[in-house]
């Protein structure tokens, strides 16, 4: 059934123009195609959808995950670009400033400008 097809994340916002700069001005991202109400954003040789829609930033959840190789590294330069990076209690998970560490893996949670719950992470593969 589905287990060939190729998956696509979709990411909702409230405002395009305000979600492209913070993807790809804040992120460091490529925007590769446009489509009506969003674009497409390229990150390694993943592609997801940005859109416009009333619903953005109602998601509790982690929309989508980073996977880094240097966490401390990207959570360092993210916070120089105005990322704050959320701190939640989370049984397993020791949080060690911004990072949240378990045994070969640690994870780190921000938000985009719609409040979409974004993450970085490291090991655990």
């Amino acid at each position: 059934m589905l287990g060939k097809a190729d998956a696509t994340p979709m990411i909702a916002v409230k405002d395009l123009d305000r979600a492209r700069n913070f993807y790809e001005q804040t992120l460091g991202l490529e925007a590769v195609d446009d489509f009506g109400e969003g674009f497409v954003v390229r990150s390694g040789d993943t592609e997801f959808n940005v859109y416009r829609s009333e619903f953005a930033g109602t998601n509790k959840a982690t929309a989508l995950t980073f996977e880094v190789d240097d966490i401390e590294d990207e959570v360092r330069e993210l916070k120089t670009k105005g990322i704050f990076f959320e701190h939640y209690d989370l049984p397993g998970l020791e949080q060690q400033g911004d990072l949240h560490v378990a045994e070969g893996f640690k994870t780190a949670w921000f938000k985009d400008p719609d409040g979409n719950i974004l993450s970085l992470a490291e090991g655990g593969s």
